[in-house]
């Protein structure tokens, strides 16, 4: 029988799902519910500002995805040079850290707590590593966790770091130690560098949204579709089979049958579209689900230079914005005037909270005052600016979420022609090239018959960092293996 395969998304694992398979003689239609590609990655536009959603490092160790990159971008890849710092204590500290540059800024009493903080953590480390702060706290010292880990970290997920799991630290901070960064910086490595270490990056001129809509181009030249503003909203099976995806676009629906389903929405969505519907339980801990929300703030400024850096975090309370990208330092083709500035200034929020609902004009407001508040931009006139929303950008890894992924993964796998994706699609937080890796093994799996287990895939495949967990009764336990 000719395969005919459905992916919901457009995003980076959706879009490289589909070319695995359109390259390989598959029809594929492609659905996208938004009005441009890339989902999270993508590049919106305002008066010829270009901007990205969170900042896209095109960086990976994972060779089948540095492949396609290049295959797809040539020779409109930029090289570009990483520069980020933290703001902290009304000070600029270059990440990742270097020596004397934190020496300087923290001065020598509080380096001297931080030195004592990070002994007194290895002569007495957790035991058990549960948490985002035990993890940290054990690898860097208590009161560097305080200083640089702590408050930007609750401001991405709104709660306390003693509640978010260790495995998220495990992932994002990838061979990382308080040493091993004073050891970077000291000695640059000439190797292997560690994820967090990077000093350049690739990146296409206008943004990874130039990148997703040629992969579109390419597609489409392959007589596959992609649908925008097109949604799904309810996927069909039979017994263990899906048989179709029920699609809605400008208000009618339609049935697009299918040999092969593939979906990048967040679990939360996608488990109560099946018709017939999963058991309660699996409902249910599709309901338990949690998302964090951002929303972007891009002010426009008659300044040419602000400040050098991709992006800056901020780790002050005194303000609510958590990180500041500058479009003009990742690419100069992302601003039209080169005697202007565009910042992008992040918010990390809920859906329907007090800043979510907060009038646009407002949120300009809020954020020309917090730059001039940090010392940023005090003199810089803001010409201009626009708010962009981003619903379900960061799956929450609380203390539910492992028992409830593994319920609901327990009932996908048993589901023959059906791969779920990406960021959301697994509940994971990952980077794009993570991403992409799921959708090419997915297709493996689908075409070929491999049996790659998704869920498993790590970000980076040259290192899997560990955490300590507690040992109960029936032997050690595996904390990633959620």
């Amino acid at each position: 029988m000719e395969r005919k395969a459905v992916v919901i998304g457009a995003g980076p694992a959706g879009l490289t799902a589909g070319w695995e398979l359109a390259r390989r003689g598959v029809s594929v239609e492609v659905l996208e519910k938004d009005v441009l590609v890339g989902g999270i990655a993508r590049t919106e536009k305002y008066k010829e500002y270009f901007f990205d959603i969170g900042g896209h490092r095109f960086f990976t160790m994972v060779p089948e995805v540095e492949e396609l990159w290049h295959e797809w971008m040539g020779d409109q890849f930029l090289l570009r040079p990483r520069l980020s710092r933290i703001f902290y204590n009304g000070k600029f500290f270059h990440y990742p850290l270097q020596a004397m540059d934190a020496i300087v800024g923290l001065g020598f009493w509080e380096s001297s707590r931080i030195i004592l903080s990070y002994l007194q953590s290895q002569l007495w480390p957790y035991r058990d590593e549960e948490t985002f702060e035990q993890w940290v706290s054990n690898r860097f010292g208590r009161r560097l966790y305080e200083v640089f880990f702590k408050t930007y970290t609750e401001k991405v997920w709104g709660i306390p770091c003693s509640e978010i799991r260790a495995e998220w630290a495990a992932q994002r901070i990838k061979g990382l130690t308080l040493p091993a960064a004073v050891r970077n910086a000291l000695f640059p490595p000439k190797g292997e560098v560690i994820k967090t270490l990077i000093e350049e990056f690739h990146y296409p001129e206008r943004g990874p949204g130039m990148l997703w809509e040629r992969v579109v181009q390419l597609l489409e030249e392959r007589g596959s579709v992609v649908h925008l503003q097109t949604g799904a909203v309810r996927l069909l099976r039979d017994q263990r089979r899906v048989t179709g995806v029920v699609v809605r676009h400008q208000g009618s629906e339609r049935t697009m049958d299918a040999t092969d389903v593939f979906s990048t929405m967040p679990l939360s969505e996608l488990i109560p579209m099946f018709d017939p519907a999963p058991p309660e339980e699996v409902l249910a801990a599709a309901r338990g689900l949690r998302y964090r929300d951002f929303l972007t703030v891009v002010l426009i400024l008659d300044e040419a230079d602000i400040f050098s850096d991709n992006w800056i975090y901020i780790h002050s309370p005194n303000v609510r914005v958590g990180r500041i990208q500058n479009f003009k330092n990742w690419s100069p083709a992302m601003v039209p005037d080169a005697s202007k500035t565009a910042l992008g200034l992040e918010y990390f929020c809920d859906a329907g909270d007090i800043l979510w609902e907060m009038p646009d004009e407002d949120l300009l407001a809020l954020g020309s005052s917090e730059l001039k508040q940090i010392g940023i931009a005090r003199d810089a006139d803001v010409l201009d600016g626009v708010v962009v929303r981003q619903l379900k950008a960061y799956p929450i890894y609380d203390s539910h979420y492992g028992e409830l992924l593994t319920v609901i993964k327990d009932w996908i796998m048993g589901l023959e022609n059906f791969e779920t994706l990406g960021r959301n699609g697994l509940h994971k937080y990952n980077n794009q090239d993570h991403s992409m890796l799921t959708a090419i093994l997915g297709v493996r799996n689908a075409l070929f018959g491999e049996d790659n287990d998704l869920w498993e895939v790590n970000t980076e495949r040259s290192y899997h960092e560990e955490v300590r967990v507690p040992v109960d009764k029936s032997g050690p336990v595996d904390i990633l293996d959620a």
